[in-house]
């Protein structure tokens, strides 16, 4: 007859499943440590809150500086940067290594089969003998003797079985181990989404650098323009008697230098563009980016309560994270205090014919269980726990490192925006002066009522106070930028992946 072991394994797959889910979990709980947080930021003052429709919560959020361009290329980060893709891909590996620990709690389940004939030659013999013998009616018989030729026989052994190897989860060490894997993963996303907001950062940064020396370039030959004809009319004055030699030397020298300074500039550009092409994953041959007017807006920017911050930030997630799987390392070692079981069973069939492989008398099975207990490994399980809790101390001095660390550049570019802000209005009153001051003097010395060094000053002035408007503005910008990235981005810890 036929014989179905699914009753046999199902029995022990039962039993087994039992004994797992009856196992203990040791070590510490993990609770997420206190970090010193203040109640609202120092430099806040005069600061909106956010709210979710405040444009700094959006994810895109260099739009807020309203400039096409920039837009563009911060799109090209996302897929191209090479950096991402390396942090993606660990990313990626990390979820693999979940699978890798969560798939310890389960069975190894292995079908095995085997097959063998054996045989032998041929062999020639006596076949019969000689006899006597009396029948029934009291005759004699004679029996028959002969000779023949016999031919050896094949034997042959089959098997078929499926076995299944063990080791019940019972103390939680590979719990321990998945929950250590797991917070590894969402770490790994976490620093992913820091390497992205790094990226994208750094393209608005360089961007405007760039923009910025577009604008400098701007000014400087709207400068040498006016120094060729401060040059043309101290030329005119010298022919006329009118100005010394030394004035005309002067007015060579100054629009000389300016000139070169805007030479100057096409090397720093050039720096910024390459990076720029870098970080959107193409070779700088490959991204050209034509000048442009300023037109960057300076965004206003809302700031968050600082208990938020530490939902904000992709590095602090990251860093908690880590905590997290420093936590379950210590269950991980604690169990190895406790005995080890591995359990093993198999079920199968054997056989000499394989006809009747698959039945009843030729089915078998067996199980088997083992227990083992370390008694004495010189202190190297009470070492490695301890390693593991010295491990987690340090990762709990890095996550509040970390976030004094986020609140201290939050207040930075607070304070700076506060200072630049009124920096820029004094600049700008300044610069303004200085220009009209520039004209004024031109008029002056060719009405001949100053002398030349007058007009040299004056424009000197007016072109570093110039200049000096400009980076104000464009610190301002940077300055949004960091901002807007010491606040996470448009990031939070509703992005981490629940179970990777």
């Amino acid at each position: 007859m036929r014989f179905s072991f699914s009753r046999a394994s199902t029995a022990l797959a039962t039993v087994l499943t039992t004994t797992a889910l009856g196992g203990c979990l040791v070590g510490p709980n993990y609770h997420r440590p206190t970090a010193p947080t203040p109640t609202v930021f120092k430099e806040a003052k005069g600061w909106a809150p956010a709210n979710p429709s405040d444009a700094a919560d959006k994810r895109d959020w260099w739009t807020v500086f309203g400039d096409p361009t920039l837009n563009t290329l911060e799109e090209r980060v996302e897929v191209s940067n090479q950096n991402l893709i390396a942090a993606e891909a660990a990313y990626r590996q990390a979820r693999a290594l979940v699978a890798e620990q969560r798939a310890q709690l389960f069975p190894t389940v292995n079908l095995t089969g085997s097959a063998a004939v054996n045989g032998g030659g041929s062999q020639s013999g006596v076949n019969g003998g000689v006899g006597t013998g009396t029948t029934g009616t009291g005759t004699t018989g004679t029996g028959t003797t002969g000779t023949g030729t016999g031919r050896g026989g094949t034997t042959g052994s089959y098997s078929v079985g499926v076995g299944a190897t063990w080791a019940p989860d019972i103390w939680g060490a590979v719990r321990r181990a998945i929950e250590n894997a797991r917070a590894n993963a969402q770490a790994s996303a976490a620093d992913l989404a820091n390497a992205r907001l790094s990226a994208q950062m750094e393209v608005a940064t360089d961007y405007v650098a760039l923009r910025q020396f577009d604008e400098q370039e701007r000014l400087l030959n709207l400068t040498i323009t006016g120094y060729k004809r401060s040059l043309a009319i101290t030329e005119n004055k010298y022919r006329g008697g009118n100005a010394a030699r030394s004035d005309v030397l002067t007015a060579q020298a100054l629009l000389n230098s300016t000139e070169a300074q805007a030479v100057g500039l096409i090397s720093q550009r050039a720096v910024d563009e390459h990076a720029i092409a870098v970080l959107t994953g193409v070779p700088p041959a490959d991204l050209t980016l034509p000048a442009a007017a300023w037109n960057l807006k300076l965004p206003q920017i809302p700031t968050t309560v600082p208990t938020t911050l530490l939902e904000r930030r992709p590095d602090i997630s990251a860093s908690e994270r880590l905590m997290a799987a420093a936590n379950a390392e210590i269950g991980v070692n604690v169990a190895a205090y406790y005995p080890n079981l591995n359990l093993t069973g198999q079920v199968g069939f054997a056989s000499n014919e394989l006809g009747n492989l698959f039945t009843a008398p030729n089915f078998a099975w067996s199980a088997a269980a083992q227990a083992v207990q370390t008694l004495f490994n010189a202190g190297l399980t009470h070492a490695k726990v301890e390693a593991a809790r010295a491990a987690f101390d340090q990762a709990v001095a890095t996550y509040r490192q970390t976030v004094l660390t986020a609140f201290e550049q939050v207040e930075d570019n607070l304070a700076a925006q506060g200072v630049l802000g009124s920096e820029e209005t004094l600049q700008q009153t300044a610069t303004n002066a200085a220009v009209l001051n520039q004209q004024i003097s031109l008029n002056e010395y060719q009405a001949g009522q100053v002398d030349y060094t007058t007009v040299v000053t004056a424009q000197a002035t007016a072109l570093s106070d110039q200049i000096s408007l400009l980076q104000t503005q464009a610190s301002r910008l940077t300055t949004a930028v960091d901002l807007i990235a010491a606040m996470g981005g448009g990031w939070t810890t509703a992005d981490l992946p629940k179970k990777p």
